[in-house]
């Protein structure tokens, strides 16, 4: 048995997903430095706006013609939805800092994968 006074020889860590936890695609972050000195990030997904409504042309016969949009064509309107806000103290932004050079190294290296590409040779 070990004594208490000395120290471990490892730490383990075990991993539990979180009931709310959910995998999110994050198109972008926006943030910066808090008041507190700890960097604020907000990650956002992008879509296009949907229009308040839309109205489609009736032809004399009876039949549907084109829709019609009621906003300015000449304008693309984005949402950004902020689905997720993480806080990182300075040595936490570090270690994602190494981490994420460390993933971006791997797919320059090996490139990613092609999990789209089927074989040629299944019959459907």
């Amino acid at each position: 048995m070990k004594n208490h006074d000395e120290a471990p020889t490892k730490i383990r860590y075990q991993y539990q997903m979180d009931g709310h936890a959910r995998l999110e695609t994050a198109h972008g972050v926006w943030g910066g430095i808090n008041p507190q000195g700890e960097i604020e990030m907000n990650f956002y997904y992008e879509s296009d706006a949907l229009p308040a409504y839309s109205e489609q042309i009736i032809a004399p016969d009876g039949s549907l013609g084109h829709e019609i949009l009621p906003e300015e064509q000449d304008t693309r309107v984005v949402n950004r939805y902020i689905h997720s806000r993480v806080l990182l103290n300075y040595h936490t932004a570090r270690a994602l800092l190494e981490w994420l050079e460390d993933q971006v190294a791997v797919l320059e290296e090996e490139g990613p994968p092609n999990m789209y590409e089927t074989p040629m040779n299944i019959e459907q």
